[in-house]
């Protein structure tokens, strides 16, 4: 089993195509065959693992390797790898008796629905902007500020042994859990050197794709369900995954289309196949009590519940967390509520409502309104509040933590 030091190092260099001395490389015929794709940027149905390192069961030894490239190097090769690997032209196949039929790509957002989009607005309002300029240049503030981001930074980058699962869900629509989760997503992938995947496990018209900024969607998860095989590589898999900006990739969870299914089995099979290639994974899940969602939920080692900040939101938080109160005790340690300023003036006292839920055992964070946020479409980072970019890198810290006390 690879250190934790250089678990990514032991995938990144799985891509560069160095072979371990215990492994004999795969036939050319089976090669040919694995290069098979459907369309652009998606394979058809990978066939045997192509020539590399990777076992069908695992990482190879530690000890076949010599000392790897800086992270930076490593992140830019595999990057070259996937992008070369996508670009591939189709190659034809005998058709197979339980082939799948692959499906056809099909647009995040109508054309049509998209020029109705106006342009995004900024996070805070100018003048709020200039008032916070002005009272960072006269006070000390600036200097606590870039302690604490290094302190949140190390904390982001530290190494995993085993990918960490973080499940995001709520107990009623409305409350940001696709925007939370988006965040998250987008936190760990500008932090992190490793591949970070986003999964959609909430294949009901979910909306994280459009928050991500994907174009167009082919393969969903329950897709990969029954495609996912354990002797599958890195390159095999992101071939049915949508690259996003950065190291980070998304797997959704339908295609717009009303009728997409998801069942238990097909989850656990996917996260179990996916876990060893991503250092962290963020599922946007369905609303509770879904059973997926609570699947998720169990198989995380980090959960996050998102509240709408109102009186009604809070009630049915607490009377949630009374009964999670008869499930493992690990589960209640590692969950965080996420309070969602759903309007700029909410109409409840945050601070004794985060005490209130605090009282439960669980660790409770505000996400503060954000204009940006708040008018919907693509999440654009860039054009978040000042106090938004805070408590999202604060929150993805904090829930990073927890997944490390986790097996």
């Amino acid at each position: 089993m690879p250190s934790g030091d250089n678990w990514q190092s032991d995938v990144l260099r799985d891509l560069r195509g160095g072979t371990p001395q215990h492994q004999q490389p795969v036939p050319q015929q089976q090669h040919q065959q694995h290069q098979q794709q459907q369309g652009p940027g998606a394979p058809e149905r990978p066939g045997t693992p192509a020539p590399g390192p990777a076992s069908a069961y695992g990482y190879p030894q530690q000890q076949a390797y010599t000392d790897p490239p800086p992270h930076h190097q490593q992140a830019h090769a595999y990057q070259e790898q996937a992008h070369a690997y996508q670009q591939q032209p189709a190659v034809q196949q005998q058709p197979r008796a339980a082939r799948r039929v692959t499906p056809d790509s099909r647009p995040v957002l109508d054309k049509r629905l998209a020029a109705a989009a106006v342009k995004p607005r900024r996070g805070e309002a100018l003048g709020a902007r200039a008032l916070r300029a002005v009272r960072r240049t006269v006070s000390s503030s600036a200097a606590r500020e870039v302690a604490d981001s290094a302190a949140t930074a190390e904390v982001l980058q530290q190494a995993v042994t085993t990918g960490r699962q973080i499940a995001v869900t709520s107990i009623r629509g409305g409350s940001g859990k696709t925007t939370v989760a988006a965040l998250l997503g987008a936190t760990y992938a500008h932090y992190r050197q490793d591949p970070v995947l986003l999964v959609e496990a909430d294949p009901a018209l979910g909306s994280l794709p459009l928050r991500l900024g994907a174009e167009s969607l082919r393969w969903t998860t329950g897709d990969l369900a029954g495609l996912v095989e354990p002797q599958m590589s890195l390159l095999d898999v992101t071939g049915y995954l949508v690259q996003l900006p950065g190291n980070a990739w998304l797997l959704p969870g339908s295609q717009g289309q009303v009728g997409a299914m998801l069942d238990t089995a097909g989850y656990e099979r996917v996260m179990v196949s996916l876990r060893r290639f991503f250092g962290v994974t963020v599922v946007d899940c369905e609303t509770l009590p879904a059973e997926v969602a609570r699947t998720a939920l169990s198989a995380a080692q980090a959960r996050v519940l998102t509240v709408p900040a109102t009186l009604e939101g809070i009630a049915s938080t607490r009377a949630v967390l009374e009964w999670m109160r008869n499930l493992p005790p690990h589960v209640l340690a590692s969950t965080v509520v996420v309070l969602t300023e759903v309007a700029p003036h909410p109409g409840v006292d945050l601070g004794r409502a985060t005490q209130e839920l605090t009282e439960a055992g669980v660790t409770v964070t505000v996400l503060p309104y954000d204009r940006h946020l708040a008018s919907g479409g693509t999440i654009r980072t860039d054009l978040l509040a000042r106090a938004t970019r805070q408590a999202a890198t604060r929150l993805a810290a904090g829930v990073f933590q927890l997944s490390q006390k986790q097996r």
